[in-house]
């Protein structure tokens, strides 16, 4: 789990984070998003997200099994990484500022190192990158503003 603090409220945050396709301007780790549905927003919206972590590609499968908006937005991978994923956003300081939190729970083939790979994969190198993908996020936000 990781969280940034973004001054602007939930309701602009979404705007950002609401259009799937767009993540790739922010996750530095997403190269390119496919939809494999007619739909692009909500709960039931699947989508291939072509994924690049040093010198490893995977097509990561997802469909969005949460969408509160301004709220939430979680997601279950079920390609070769599976597991479920969440953005919670939380409104700070009578709604001018979010704090944005990241969470992920992944499972990870054996060939991909299985538990020890989910261990330093997930937990060290994931979530440096998902940390830094924060950062991106809150300026595109704050600078949009």
């Amino acid at each position: 789990m990781v969280s940034e603090e973004i001054d602007a409220p939930p309701a602009r945050v979404w705007q950002v984070i609401e259009p799937v396709e767009r993540h790739v301007d922010w996750m530095l780790d997403a190269r390119s998003i496919r939809f494999e549905s007619d739909q692009r927003r909500g709960t039931g919206t699947r989508f291939v997200c072509e994924t690049k972590v040093g010198p490893l590609t995977l097509h990561d499968r997802m469909e969005i099994t949460e969408w509160d908006p301004e709220r939430r937005m979680g997601v279950r991978h079920s390609g070769v990484v599976s597991g479920s994923g969440r953005f919670d956003l939380a409104p700070i300081d009578l709604e001018r500022r979010t704090r944005f939190t990241w969470t992920e729970e992944l499972r990870f083939p054996w060939f991909l190192g299985g538990r020890l790979g989910e261990l330093l994969g997930g937990r060290w190198i994931l979530s440096r990158l998902w940390r830094h993908n924060l950062k991106r996020l809150a300026r595109l936000v704050e600078q949009a503003r």
